[in-house]
């Protein structure tokens, strides 16, 4: 808050009166210091298990699935469902859950590149089996 001095001509009797301004400048600097913290993190909360993908000159996938279902498996073999780590054993029940039983439901996976073809091949085909029809493998585009 600020102050006005208002005085006589003599200067010997002063009196205080507050302001009624607000000064929005600092309000206005927290809220572009949030939008650029915003701005920064956000790509950052689209993939949340780091997975190094292989390199492919393949076209992109057109996005006509809103909400596909992720399946990344890691360098050390371990299978996750977007965040959480899942068994072999029940990939295919908890995709069935997820997505009410629609075989027509798109399943993108993502395999870490030092991970063996075989083991990338066993969670397709066991996707596969269990009637998803629509697999995609994920790869980052070559620059």
């Amino acid at each position: 808050m600020g102050a006005n001095l208002s005085g006589q001509a003599g200067g010997r009797s002063r009196s205080y009166r507050q302001m009624a301004e607000i000064n929005v400048t600092p309000m206005v600097d927290v809220m572009l210091v949030l939008l650029i913290v915003f701005m920064v993190t956000a790509p950052l909360l689209t993939a949340g298990v780091p997975i190094d993908l292989p390199k492919s000159q393949a076209k992109q996938i057109s996005d006509e699935d809103n909400k596909p279902i992720q399946v990344n498996v890691t360098k050390a073999g371990k299978i996750y469902i977007g965040e959480t780590e899942v068994e072999m054993e029940r990939l295919v029940t908890l995709l069935t859950a997820m997505t009410n039983n629609d075989p027509e439901r798109r399943v993108f996976i993502r395999g870490d590149q030092k991970l063996g073809y075989g083991q990338v091949m066993e969670v397709i085909g066991a996707i596969n089996k269990g009637g998803f029809r629509k697999v995609a493998l994920i790869s980052d585009p070559s620059k």
